[in-house]
């Protein structure tokens, strides 16, 4: 069967595309026969032909890259992201507020079938358990409001930014992935274990090489871009028709092990 994930001749938009997992996703997407736009704050090495320069957190300037790319969008990719060595409310912002503002305003130019996918990560995944404030977060109307609750609610997000801006994807995910799927619009989120793209150095920076190094690995490696790219295209195809409102782990076996007893939590707590 030929174009098996049905990206030929379809419009994909990509955040992120100028590095790591956002640049792999383009490039896969491209091979497939998608027209790609990418969108990110940075150039990279130009290989993407339609690469517009935006900072996620400017609401005015995600607009224009939206006007510029037009409709129909089939499919989203929301790949872009700072990570923990970033200030928490700049990564809040970027990670989630930038994003949500980008997504709903795609989710108009999308016809029944279209897409979106939002990378997070295994640091999300306890989002349920905090679900009360992540939910008053993730429901706020806008980007606007969105900057208003981080700052009368700076507990959940203060010395904690990418790990709360992960679990508010996630939430973001389940609650507005069940009022989509009535549409015929599918929203879903990929969590990655450690990956290496070129934000890893940060992490390590933050957290210690010890962290990494003693960090369960089941398949015994950490994940390559690509291999995270290709999980992301598969979720956001048609393929995964019934794929909805849900958070997908791309994380070589370790909340398998973490849920069954096999790892012990400790192991999440970088040491002091």
């Amino acid at each position: 069967m030929d174009d098996v994930l049905s990206y030929e001749g379809t419009r994909a938009l990509v955040t992120g595309a100028a590095s790591g997992m956002g640049a792999a996703t383009a490039s896969i997407l491209a091979e497939l026969g998608a027209e790609v736009h990418g969108l990110d704050i940075q150039k990279g090495d130009a290989s993407l032909e339609n690469l517009h320069l935006c900072d996620l957190s400017d609401p005015a300037a995600v607009d224009a890259v939206v006007e510029a790319v037009g409709e129909p969008i089939n499919s989203l990719f929301n790949c872009a992201g700072l990570p923990s060595t970033s200030p928490d409310r700049q990564v809040m912002l970027v990670n989630f507020c930038g994003h949500r503002h980008l997504t709903e305003r795609v989710i108009p130019l999308m016809a029944p079938g279209g897409s979106i996918a939002f990378i997070s990560s295994v640091a999300g995944m306890g989002w349920i358990g905090n679900a009360a404030s992540m939910l008053a977060f993730v429901a706020q109307p806008d980007f606007a409001a969105g900057e208003a609750w981080l700052d009368a609610n700076p507990d959940p997000w203060t010395g904690n930014g990418y790990l709360c801006s992960k679990e508010a994807i996630n939430a973001y995910v389940a609650w507005r992935g069940f009022q989509l799927a009535p549409e015929g619009i599918r929203l879903n989120s990929l969590n990655p274990g450690p990956t290496d793209t070129p934000m890893m150095p940060a992490f390590i920076e933050d957290q210690g090489q010890e962290f990494f190094d003693n960090f369960p690995k089941p398949v015994g490696r950490n994940s390559t871009a690509e291999e995270q790219a290709w999980c992301l295209v598969m979720l956001n195809s048609p393929r995964s028709s019934y794929v909805v409102a849900t958070s997908v782990f791309a994380d070589g076996g370790f909340t398998g092990g973490l849920f069954t007893g096999g790892i012990d939590p400790a192991v999440l707590m970088p040491p002091e």
